[in-house]
């Protein structure tokens, strides 16, 4: 059994032990996040995709805590249907009340294609 624990607790062969991570990993999710904002922004994001929903700019941070889980997830749905029509695919934007599962298969089939 590669990889398995020994009897005093070390790796045996062909097994990797994890990066240590650092006092700045917990902020790490708030640097992408912004980065992410930054990115959709030069994108016109909020002029092509949001002005079509009438929803609010995304905050510097709205990914990255956990605050409404469903408006989280359409918002996620809705910005990956617009970047997969914007990437020149034809991709129908999902509705707030489809299935989640349903919605994120037809996100990853289409990514799965490129």
């Amino acid at each position: 059994d590669e990889g398995a624990v020994g009897r005093r607790g070390e790796r045996e062969r062909g097994d990797e032990v994890p990066a240590e991570r650092g006092p700045g990993a917990a902020f790490h999710m708030f640097v992408l996040m912004e980065d992410l904002l930054d990115k959709l922004k030069l994108l016109s994001y909020e002029e092509e995709a949001l002005r079509r929903h009438n929803m609010r700019p995304l905050s510097r941070h709205y990914f990255a805590l956990p605050t409404n889980p469903g408006e989280q997830f359409f918002m996620f749905c809705m910005l990956a249907a617009w970047l997969i029509s914007k990437a020149g695919r034809p991709f129908e934007q999902p509705q707030e009340y489809d299935d989640p599962n349903a919605v994120i298969s037809n996100v990853l089939s289409e990514l799965r294609s490129f």
